[in-house]
């Protein structure tokens, strides 16, 4: 599969698993709770309309005018004194977030209810009252709207619930039609219905040009509103209208913003396309909040009780509430984004002021259609995906990171500028980490894949620990060069050469293929390195930082285990291939040889020529495997003999050779017996005591049979005989035959 064909398919299971977990309802939650509130806290607070303005009845308010701190306790004729303070500022509309709900004082209640119809643009709320009735064997939940106490509900312009859900859980939207209370206009469409209501007329002919049916009701519906008569069931009636007429929104936009259009004012014009999007949205939105407590313009109520403000009230919607400033004395209070640290929440009559500001503004936060929601997370995911498997792993990490900033600026200058509300928490939470895990797990899985290739492939030809090395990084193959403590092991076949005239080409390769398997099985059994292989020899390494017993002993056991196993293969292969060992240790170089574009992975050095020159004295002393004494001296648990000190040709230092016959357990007396009366010949001859070395050398081959080594010093015995050494002899023979 291509590079190309990997990154689309990365970029398809990025998108489709972005899609799936876009249908899971806990990522829609996740989505609101992580997703909008990054927004909200990225964006910050924002500007709201001037023409919303919050009295707040707060602690503050109850100490200046000396009243309980329970609003529903205070005097209703402050609140008539209130409303005329605002209708001489010709305030437009006003809406009380307090629930009026028993008669109090009659004379109170006849005051406050004399200003409402005074001011005639006032909103009372209704509570919401929750009932279970039974409908069969099923208990059903109902809503029902308790009104303000008569005499103050038939003066209203208008009532209608403030339906907010209480913490624990956060608020993030609010009602404009409350269906599950017969569809009733909550406190923000209304006290907007009273704002708008100017324009209604012109929004009537106008609907009416589009809906003929309704011409009978719209006298009706003016009179109405222009009367303060039963404002809610009229806004009812036109919601209706535009939920049974899905084009009709859609229809009256059109006509308004053509050139053709007879309404010319332009603030005119904007009233009419509000109350056209009032209607024609859905029945629950998101809150596009303005900012922490109080973001909205704020006046105690006792400064407009007694007129000490220092603000305009002409023109604007205010909303009349609790709102307090310091936790202790908030009891109105409701979870939201901009919920303080100190524990002071947003009130519910700034809820009721952010909602109505949103629809003034047309700017309510805006979901994606679904549609279009789905095709982003398709599109984010293969972009993504395709990017992370396309390029490399740091271009992976800084180009996801770099095109994840851009998505999230993009969804922040859509949020701050319009309120629309680009999916986060899937984009960046699930398919940003997937795509770049999913990317680094592929390219891994593929390098090991690769690593393993090489591994299998130069395994046969370098050392595990050099495989390691390469596999990782080849950029420094030609330094991969060290100074270390081998054991190099040597073998070589005594007569091979005959062998192969007598064998063809093709069936030699595959015995010595064969007979290569039972010599490399012992070495790497015994932890070693097979470091050459030309023709018939072979070049083992153990390798450590000093010398150590350990790497002895494994190289040891494995020059027995290689006798073994040869005699094993010429006994199954019906030949005869007799293979010489030899073992030395001591400081190597140990690295890559070569230049240009052909290099070799080996060791170089005294020790590896050396190891050879022994295995070679294996010939003349009709031995199998020989060590020297640097090996010797870090070995215990073996049957070994001293077979002399030698001096190798080209070679300025003589050199004490061992000849290796088994491990201690497996002697028996004879090979004991043997090794002894060697040594005491040996000592014979190198004090000179020729005919003495001369005389045990004979018993030993009368009693062991024949003896290479014996043999050996029997002839140079007689050598020495016909030419005497020089009297500065100390023993040492010269060996001047590789």
């Amino acid at each position: 599969m291509s590079r190309l064909s990997k990154s689309i398919v990365l970029g398809a299971i990025t998108a489709l698993i972005g899609l799936v977990l876009s249908f899971m309802p806990q990522i829609r939650v996740l989505e609101e709770s992580f997703g909008l509130d990054l927004l909200f806290h990225l964006r910050g607070s924002r500007e709201p309309p001037s023409e919303v303005i919050i009295i707040s009845i707060d602690k503050l308010s109850a100490d200046k005018l000396k009243l309980p701190i329970r609003p529903e306790k205070w005097p209703r004729a402050l609140h008539a004194q209130l409303l005329d303070n605002l209708s001489r500022e010709e305030t437009e509309v006003i809406a009380f977030d307090v629930f009026f709900s028993e008669p109090r004082s009659a004379e109170d209640d006849r005051i406050f209810a004399e200003a409402i119809k005074r001011a005639g643009n006032v909103v009372l709320v209704s509570y919401i009252k929750k009932d279970k009735i039974r409908a069969g064997n099923d208990e059903i939940s109902v809503e029902k709207l308790i009104p303000p106490a008569p005499v103050l509900s038939e003066s209203a312009a208008a009532i209608a619930p403030l339906p907010i859900p209480k913490v624990p859980v956060q608020v993030r939207q609010y009602w404009t039609f409350k269906t599950t209370a017969g569809d009733s206009p909550t406190l923000p469409v209304a006290a907007f219905q009273l704002f708008a209501k100017d324009e209604f007329s012109d929004f009537l002919k106008l609907l009416s040009t589009f809906h003929p049916p309704l011409p009978e009701h719209t006298l009706e519906l003016v009179n109405n509103l222009i009367t303060n008569k039963a404002i809610s069931q009229s806004i009812n009636k036109v919601r209706n209208t535009f939920i049974s007429d899905t084009s009709l929104a859609e229809n009256m936009l059109r006509e308004i913003r053509s050139a053709e259009t007879s309404v010319s004012d332009k603030d005119k014009k904007r009233m009419l396309e509000l109350l056209i999007t009032m209607y024609q949205g859905p029945s629950s939105r998101y809150l596009n909040f303005y900012g922490p407590p109080h973001s909205i313009t704020t006046v105690p109520y006792y400064e407009v009780l007694k007129n000490e403000h220092r603000i305009s009230f002409k023109g604007k919607a205010v909303f009349i509430g609790e709102s307090e400033t310091f936790q202790p004395e908030q009891k109105d209070g409701y979870y939201t984004v901009f919920s303080q640290p100190n524990g002071v929440d947003l009130s519910g009559v700034e809820i009721a002021a952010t909602s109505f500001a949103n629809i003034l503004e047309n700017m309510p936060v805006q979901p994606l259609p679904l549609t279009l929601h789905y095709a982003l997370i398709l599109l984010w995911g293969l972009v993504l995906g395709f990017y992370c498997r396309f390029y490399g792993n740091i271009a992976t990490v800084a180009g996801a990171a770099g095109i994840s900033v851009i998505y999230l600026l993009t969804a922040y200058l859509q949020f701050t500028e319009s309120g629309r509300w680009l999916p986060v928490a899937v984009p960046l939470y699930f398919q940003l980490p997937l795509a770049i895990i999913g990317a680094f797990t592929w390219k891994y899985t593929e390098a090991s894949r690769e690593r393993q290739n090489i591994r299998s492939a130069v395994g046969h030809y370098l050392p595990a620990d050099v495989v390691d090395r390469l596999t990782l990084d080849t950029a420094d193959f030609e330094e991969d060069k060290r100074v270390v403590y081998g054991i190099c092991l040597s073998t070589d076949v005594q007569n091979y050469t005959s062998v192969s005239e007598e064998m063809d080409p093709f069936q030699l390769g595959k015995l010595m293929n064969e007979y290569y398997d039972k010599l490399f099985k012992p070495v790497k059994y015994h932890d070693g390195i097979i470091s050459n292989v030309v023709a018939d020899s072979m070049l083992a390494l153990w390798i450590n930082l000093s010398p150590d017993s350990v790497s002895a002993q494994k190289a040891s056991l494995a020059s027995l285990d290689i006798a073994k196993e040869v005699e094993k293969f010429n006994h199954a292969k019906q030949v005869n291939l007799t293979t010489r060992i030899g073992l030395h240790a001591g400081y190597i170089f140990l690295g890559n040889i070569g230049a240009a574009d052909h290099y070799e992975y080996g060791p170089i050095g005294d020790i590896v020529n050396t190891s050879t020159r022994i295995e070679g004295m294996n010939k003349y002393l009709g031995t199998h495997i020989l060590i020297s004494d640097e090996v010797m001296k870090n070995l215990y648990g073996f049957l070994s003999r001293e077979i002399g000190t030698f001096r190798l040709a080209g070679k300025s230092r003589p050199i004490v050779i061992h000849e290796l016959l088994c491990r201690t357990e497996h002697a028996t007396q004879r090979h004991k017996d043997l090794c002894s009366s060697f040594s005491e010949a040996l000592a014979a001859y190198k004090k000179q005591s020729l005919q003495t070395s001369y005389d045990k050398l004979n018993e030993i081959m009368r009693l062991f049979g024949e003896d290479g080594p014996s043999r050996y010093y029997l002839n140079l015995c007689l050598e020495q005989r016909e030419k005497p050494y020089a009297e500065s002899w100390d023993g040492v023979v010269f060996l001047d035959k590789k």
